[in-house]
Order: C-alpha cells, then structure tokens, then sequence
C-alpha cells in the first residue's frame, strides 16, 4: 500500500482512482462495505483502489474540546486499510485553507483535478465541504457533468444495531469488548512501535514495552488482558496491557503499557499490535509505589488465568 502524506504529494504521473472518502477512525463493517464496493470499481475501471483521510478530523480541528476519543490510533487506521486491500491512501492535513473549501470546489478541486477520480464511492451519511455544503445530490450532479460515476452504500447492521464509529466508542467506554468485536468484524487492537519510558515497570518486576497515543483513546482507561504480536509476525504473545495516564505518578499523557508473560528480548522500535480480550479493572491512582507494584502482580495473575496461560507462582 502506497501513503501519501497530502494531497500535493501524488506523484506527476497519476493518471486517476477509484475513490473513497472518509475518517474510517475504527475500521468497522460499515467501512469493509465501503471498501469493498470501491475495490469493485477500481478493478472494473483498471485503476487504484484510493483512500482520502483526514488529520486531523474536522471535529478534532473545530472542536478540540469536545472531539471524541480515537477508536484507532494512525497507525492501527494505517494498518486495517492495507489489510483490506488498499492501494493508495491519501492522509489530508485538515486545516485552512483546505477546510474554507465548499462542497462545490471540493469537487473541483480534489476530487476532479488533484485525484482525477473516474468513481467515486461513500457513505449514506456522507457530507462534504464547508459547512458540510455538498451532499450526494451534488456529487451526482458533477460526476454526470464531468464523467465519473458517484454512488453510496447502505448502512450495516448487526444484531439490529447500525454500524458506526458512534457505536464501536459507545461499546468500548463501557467496556464491551464483545460488542466493539462484533461490530469492528474483529477483536479490537491498538498498534504502535514500541518507545523508551520511564523504566518504571522493569523496576517494579514487569518490564513494559510502551505505545504512546498522541490522541485521547476511545477505549476506557485501565487494566486488560491482552494478547499481542510483535514486528507482523504471526505469534500470539500473552499479556497484561494498562491504558492510562498513570494517575500514581501524577502524569497526564496517555500511555499503552504492554507486560508480555514470556520475555521478547529486545523490542524498541518495532511494531506491536496489541489486541484487547478482557477488562480486569479500572485505572486507579495508588498511595504508593509498593501498593502499585502489588496491585499489577495481582493484575498479571488475573490476566493469566483469563488467558489461561499457566503461572509460575
């Protein structure tokens, strides 16, 4: 899969997609709908199967303050796009002037003449441009004029319940892992490459290997067991993960703090997928050092026994 940071970094030679446009924060069913209609036209047409995204979303860039959590990390978005078959994903600063634009010039100007777009796919929901001015009655309208087709694709529901980003962050502050799952088509995960930290937990007895979230995570702050795989590789390793800000040490930045029950080596820099498979407990803030580091023993035993990973104590 080919990343294009930015509308003005296609290359000279591109020659048009089969488009599809959207925030995809939680690659959900909807969206593998989505995806697949416009493979289906991109295949027919001969040309790349493309992606537009934004960072960041336009309620993030409006209204920071109340902009809901991410269900997926960039990377994790990154990630699911490339498993569905995407060939070209276009990740859009979302700001001025490119926000000013009206439904109109959004058509003109990139879906016609940067993206050179023969078809365009999106949502039954789906608006665009200032004021969120274009609608799919504006969208046909100019692809009949300038010759690409533009269609939508219906809602999906599961067990009665329309599938949606509101709907997967709904299920994961709760947490239900189960409903997230059924809704997403898969187990949640969250995927970064591994940083240094504090070296707090290596102190404690239970090294870490860290994922830093630049933006708030829609699943609940806390402990879970979790299962992970390291560098794309195709073992599980066990383990017990805190999503938090670790209240006890009075920081505030939110961190994926992985403990894998079998030693990896070293690990820094790669990439860690880490899949969430039960909730044990909320974040809590400890009166010390030595109650933390009893509570997270406690948390690596009730993650083993969910897991049914046996233990050595």
């Amino acid at each position: 899969m080919r990343l294009v940071h930015g509308l003005h970094n296609l290359p000279r030679d591109w020659r048009g997609c089969a488009l599809t446009i959207g925030n995809f924060d939680g690659f959900h069913l909807g969206h593998r709908a989505l995806v697949a209609r416009t493979a289906e036209r991109a295949r027919a047409l001969g040309l790349p199967l493309t992606v537009l995204t934004f960072e960041p979303t336009p309620r993030e860039y409006f209204t920071p303050e109340r902009a809901p959590g991410r269900i997926s990390n960039l990377r994790s978005k990154l990630c699911d796009l490339q498993e569905a078959g995407v060939d070209v994903v276009v990740v859009q600063r979302f700001g001025r002037p490119f926000c000013g634009l009206s439904g109109l010039e959004f058509v003109e100007r990139v879906i016609r003449e940067q993206l050179r777009a023969r078809a365009v796919v999106v949502g039954d929901d789906f608006n665009f441009g200032a004021s969120r001015s274009g609608d799919m009655a504006l969208l046909r309208a100019q692809g009949d004029l300038h010759g690409f087709s533009a269609e939508s694709v219906g809602s999906v529901c599961v067990d009665g319940l329309r599938c949606s980003s509101t709907a997967v962050r709904e299920a994961l502050a709760e947490p239900d892992l189960g409903r997230a799952a059924a809704l997403l088509g898969r187990p949640y995960r969250l995927i970064g490459h591994v940083r240094h930290g504090l070296k707090l937990g290596r102190e404690l007895g239970m090294p870490t290997a860290n994922i830093y979230l630049f933006r708030p995570p829609a699943l609940r702050l806390g402990i879970y067991a979790v299962s992970a795989r390291i560098g794309g590789g195709a073992r599980a390793w066990h383990g017990v993960a805190a999503l938090g800000v670790r209240p006890t040490l009075g920081l505030t930045h939110c961190l994926l703090e992985t403990h894998l029950f079998e030693p990896p080596g070293d690990i820094y820099g790669q990439r860690l997928e880490v899949e969430f498979r039960h909730f044990l407990r909320p974040e809590l803030r400890f009166d010390s050092l030595d109650a933390l580091k009893l509570q997270m023993h406690q948390d690596k035993l009730d993650a083993m026994a969910f897991l049914g990973f046996a233990s050595d104590n």
